[in-house]
Parts: structure tokens; C-alpha cells; sequence
């Protein structure tokens, strides 16, 4: 199946379901890649201190590169505007590719001007080796401070949000600015795949716990990028568009969701 989009403020389309790649290293990762890629994931998403730019480079040749859409992310010790560029240069040569579909500030750094980091941003929009910009794990404050100084369009802010971790007011704010929220570690690293209220509704809908903590994003309306390296689990993470919670079970996760948050 075809996976959704979302257009971001630059005009691009971005694929709702992505594959996470943190510590996902060597020819495990490289298998991962090219197995998501053959099921029909389009959305790869990476970071230069993940060290695997270089395996997914080669697990993706041989496909369409324009079929591709491609994160990365800077580290926040390299946002000079120098080091941010030439680290561009080095993640684009491991990845084999002349262009990030999207890349990210991977955090803030506060000890940088946030104008220099994003006039670097803007300098590889210019040069065509980024067709959109972003930030990761801003607070709000922060992505007040990037969206007002930057002279391009600061597109997605990729934060950590699971049912027990959503930042409601962060993710409000991106969005009536314009910018496109993408959760990572939508399974809390795994932690919740097997709980308990997460696999009950899942029973009524022959879907795993997983499955409903990423249908529940996406009700959300959020991106997602579960990482995985099996199979199963690559197939299983992708199913999650044919079908629609209920309404009440929507709510006992919001719910639940909003007593964590209390808690």
C-alpha cells in the first residue's frame, strides 16, 4: 500500500510512517532498510551520530531515490555554521545521495547562536543539498526562537511522544505555527508494547499493543518512526491504515495518556 503524506511548509510531502534507525548498526541495519524499503516504506529516518548513514546508503541502492524521503539529523556539537555544513557534505557522501529530503538540529545547544546554526540551514536550502529544515527535541521557547529567526520555513520538530509521554502543549504550539510534529520512540523503546491496557484493545481489533500505540499517534495525527529489524515487526508497524479505533477506546488511551502526564 501507498503510505500517506503530510505537505510540509515548503511545499515537499512527507510520509507519516517512517523507519527509526537509532542503534540500529551494520548489516542489521542494512537488512532493516532494504527490507522496509521492499514492503513499501518510503521514509528513512537517521542521524549522523547514529553512525549507520554510510549501511543505509548502500541498502538503499538499487531503489528510486526520488521515491525516498530521507531524515537526517545534525549533532549539537557540530551547529557553527562550518561544522553544521560540512557535516551536510559527510552524512550526503555515507549517504550516497546529492540531497536530505529533511534535516534536523538534533538538539539544541545553547553555548551556539541559534541565527548562525540556522543561516547554515539556510545556506544548504540555497545550495540544494536540503529541500527542508527542522528541529528535534526543542522546547517550546526554543522553536519560538529558530521559527523567528530563520529566513526559510522551519518545517518538523521530532520529539519523543508515546500514549504515557505526550506533550500536548508543545505539540499544539508546532502545530499553529505551521510545523509538523514527528514522534519518536512512538513504542517508549519497546517499553510498552506489552501493556496492558495498550494489547486489551488490541484484542478486539486482532492488532498487537503496538499497533494500537501507533494507530493512536497517527489518530493524532502525528508522524511515527518505530524502529524495528525484523520482519514481522517491519510488516506489523505498517499496519496500521485500514483500520480505525473506536471512539471509546480512543478516549480510554487519552485518557490514560493524560493521567500519566499528571502522574
Amino acid at each position: 500500500m501507498k503510505i500517506p503524506t503530510y505537505k510540509l511548509k515548503t511545499g515537499y510531502l512527507m510520509p507519516v510512517l517512517g523507519l527509526g534507525t537509532w542503534q540500529l548498526t551494520g548489516k542489521r541495519c542494512e537488512k532493516a532498510v532494504k527490507w522496509a524499503l521492499e514492503m513499501g516504506y518510503n521514509h528513512i529516518d537517521t542521524s549522523d551520530d547514529y553512525l549507520n548513514e554510510e549501511r543505509i546508503g548502500k541498502a538503499i541502492k538499487g531503489f528510486d531515490r526520488s521515491y525516498i524521503f530521507i531524515t537526517s539529523k545534525v549533532d549539537d556539537s557540530k551547529l557553527h555554521k562550518h561544522d553544521l555544513i560540512q557535516s551536510c557534505r559527510e552524512s550526503l557522501d555515507w549517504l550516497g545521495t546529492d540531497y536530505m529530503d529533511l534535516y534536523l538540529i538534533h538538539r539544541p545547544n545553547p553555548t551556539v547562536p541559534i541565527e548562525e546554526t540556522m543561516g547554515a540551514m539556510e545556506e544548504l536550502v540555497k545550495q540544494k543539498r536540503v529541500r527542508s529544515v527542522g528541529i528535534s527535541n526543542f522546547s517550546i521557547e526554543g522553536t519560538r526562537k529558530a521559527v523567528r529567526v530563520s529566513n526559510i520555513p522551519v518545517c518538523n520538530n521530532q520529539i519523543k511522544i508515546h500514549p504515557y509521554h505526550y506533550p500536548e502543549t508543545a505539540i499544539q504550539f508546532c502545530r499553529k505555527n505551521g510545523i509538523r510534529v514527528t514522534a519518536y520512540s512512538p513504542l517508549d523503546t519497546g517499553e510498552i508494547v506489552d501493556d496492558e491496557l495498550l494489547t486489551q484493545i488490541g484484542k478486539k481489533y486482532g492488532k498487537s499493543g503496538a499497533q494500537v500505540s501507533l494507530k493512536w499517534l497517527r489518530e493524532n495525527n502525528l508522524i511515527v518512526i518505530p524502529k524495528s529489524s525484523s520482519k514481522d515487526h517491519l510488516s506489523e508497524d505498517m499496519d496500521i491504515f485500514d483500520w480505525k479505533l473506536e471512539t471509546q477506546d480512543f478516549e480510554k488511551i487519552s485518557q490514560a495518556s493524560a493521567n500519566a502526564l499528571r502522574g
